[in-house]
């Protein structure tokens, strides 16, 4: 058989609704200014989907960074791997800075984070460790898994007593095998907006011996007294071996870092893959991530609005009936039950005749029958927003209660 034919006949449990949901429900464009109302097929809309969580996307200073670094050093420098010859003062600058922040003696820049955690994971074991990891665990964490030639052993979210239970399986294993263990989970979960159990898991310190991995990109900047994330804000962050978190949301930028002990940084950066055969972090995201961790750290007037504007929004859908899941971050998924075809009406109807553009989660990222419309509050979103948002949820939860969205053509052309 053509390896091709396959793919032709079977384009996945996504990429089969394709036809149907190509430029609108999936790989939409939405236009103008980055900002909470931007435009979607002509129209303005009320956006709740980018993770722009400080504003710090379009901030008028953090433009003015951006292209005055621009202009200084163009978009290639500089040219080759950090190892070979791509390294600079700024970039050492940068990751001088984050280590402080998140109180880790070291930090280490990665050009994304999708690779850079993959690496991270890739470098630190062999095939005689162990990994423990919460099933709800980000796709880039479960990649960097299928590549591990060694056991691995899920517990279900935040689930501390099957916790303990993979934590003696992986014991057991480790004395046969000589290897050690890793433990990882994620700050704050990005579909649920629940935080780890990061103190209950440091807990387990006491009777095991591991090593923890967190992956707190939706944390940073957003969690904490000061912003350094769900380590902090759970009171545990020393207690973190390995800090990790991407550019792409407080940041609103491209690269990544990871912090911990200075001795194990300086064993990444001798063996992470993904960053000794890749090109360094232009300067323009460099300078720009300085300027951004800089407003991050002195602002702490964004942090203040962001959360203004997600109680007044997760206390408010509350009161009006809404499942918000089990959240303590900005995240707010909105629970439904539905089907596929019903979950496409909902949300071409909020985008046309309500105008609101939030994220819309469906099967096989969830189970079936489940509808996750996931909302990201920022600090440059208003009340008003919000209860505007509110006010369009009411009308469209009465629609899908009585049945409105089943008996539509596209929802019979979506099936399931």
């Amino acid at each position: 058989m053509d390896i091709f034919e396959k793919l032709n006949t079977n384009l996945g449990p996504l990429g089969k609704h394709s036809e149907l949901s190509e430029g609108y429900f999936m790989f939409p464009k939405l236009e103008g200014e980055i900002a909470p109302r931007m435009k979607f097929m002509g129209k303005e809309v009320l956006t709740w989907s980018l993770n722009n969580y400080l504003g710090l996307g379009n901030h008028p200073e953090v433009r003015k960074a951006d292209e005055e670094a621009a202009r200084k050093w163009g978009a290639a420098y500089p040219m080759g791997a950090r190892m070979m010859s791509g390294n600079t003062d700024l970039h050492e600058k940068l990751e001088n800075e984050l280590a402080e922040f998140v109180g880790k003696e070291k930090a280490y820049l990665l050009n994304y984070g999708y690779q850079g955690i993959m690496s991270v994971i890739d470098s630190l074991i062999d095939r005689k460790d162990v990994i423990v990891y919460d099933g709800e665990c980000h796709a880039c964490i479960i990649d960097a898994l299928r590549m591990h030639m060694g056991k691995r052993f899920v517990f279900p979210h935040n689930d501390m007593e099957s916790f303990g239970k993979q934590l003696k399986r992986a014991e057991k294993l480790t004395r046969e095998t000589g290897g050690g263990i890793l433990v990882i989970t994620e700050g704050v979960f990005g579909m649920t907006g629940d935080m780890g159990n990061l103190k209950e898991i440091v807990a387990y310190k006491e009777k095991f011996q591991f090593r923890l991995l967190v992956d707190d990109a939706h944390g940073f900047g957003t969690m904490g007294a000061t912003g350094a994330g769900s380590g902090e804000a759970q009171g545990v962050q020393d207690q973190v071996d390995l800090y990790f978190s991407t550019f792409a949301k407080s940041m609103a930028s491209i690269g990544a870092f990871i912090a911990g002990d200075a001795r194990i940084v300086h064993y990444l950066k001798y063996n992470m893959r993904s960053q000794i055969f890749a090109k360094a972090l232009p300067l323009i995201m460099v300078e720009g991530g300085l300027k951004r961790l800089e407003m991050l750290r002195s602002r702490p007037e964004f942090r203040e609005n962001l959360w203004k504007v997600v109680n007044a929004l997760q206390n408010g859908l509350k009161e009006k009936g809404f499942s918000i899941g089990k959240t303590n971050s900005p995240v707010t998924p909105v629970v439904l039950n539905g089907t596929v075809g019903e979950a496409a009406t909902l949300s071409k109807d909020l985008r046309e005749h309500y105008n609101i553009f939030c994220s819309v989660v469906i099967y096989p990222v969830i189970p079936k029958g489940m509808i996750i419309l996931r909302l990201i509050p920022t600090a440059v979103h208003t009340l008003e927003d919000v209860q505007e948002t509110i006010t369009a949820f009411e009308a469209i939860k009465g629609k899908l209660s009585s049945g409105y969205y089943k008996t539509t053509e596209l929802a019979t052309s979506f099936g399931e």
